[in-house]
């Protein structure tokens, strides 16, 4: 028999994803678990950060973000970015993180992360405690020990992560 649990925000898990920003000064990295896909043509992602997040004052600046698809190997980074707040501490710097020119955007994106997606914001909606920005995806990177022959990405090479109430959980793939 079913019970009702209350009203929450029950779709779990989430990716784990690191998205960097820049002012064009200052670069930053926030980690994230509210994130997704919201259209496919155009290609959109939509990623959900509060007002008072030092990355959403650089996204809302610079209508730009990338999104760094983190592996296993980068927990302790994931959770360092989403537990300090960049505006007193450089985090790439911190973490040793490599910075990497965008094709397209002046954000940088992060090398250590296998796939990168680089997005200009089309829409901020003001939602409650979060704020959604909207992206539309101008280009997709991935390194090319990830890439099969016919330019897709091969997912089961990255042990990619899920965030789930205060614990990280690999993504495993299941075969059909």
């Amino acid at each position: 028999m079913k019970k009702s649990i209350g009203i929450s925000e029950r779709m779990y898990p989430n990716p784990a994803i690191m998205v960097s920003c820049s002012d064009g000064v200052k670069d930053n990295i926030i980690t994230l678990a509210w994130a997704g896909t919201v259209c496919s043509n155009p290609p959109l992602i939509s990623i959900s950060i509060r007002p008072s997040r030092y990355s959403h004052e650089l996204i809302s600046a610079s209508k730009e973000f990338v999104i760094n698809i983190p592996d296993e190997k980068m927990i302790k980074a994931c959770d360092f970015c989403g537990t300090n707040s960049g505006r007193n501490i450089d985090k790439f710097k911190e973490l040793g993180l490599t910075k990497e020119k965008g094709f397209i955007v002046s954000a940088p994106l992060i090398k250590e992360c296998s796939i990168n997606i680089e997005c200009k914001v089309k829409e901020i909606i003001h939602l409650g405690t979060h704020d959604m920005f909207i992206g539309e995806v101008v280009s997709v990177n991935a390194d090319e020990e990830v890439i099969y022959s016919d330019g897709e990405i091969d997912y089961e090479k990255i042990s990619m992560l899920s965030y789930l109430m205060n614990n990280y959980f690999k993504n495993v793939p299941i075969k059909k």
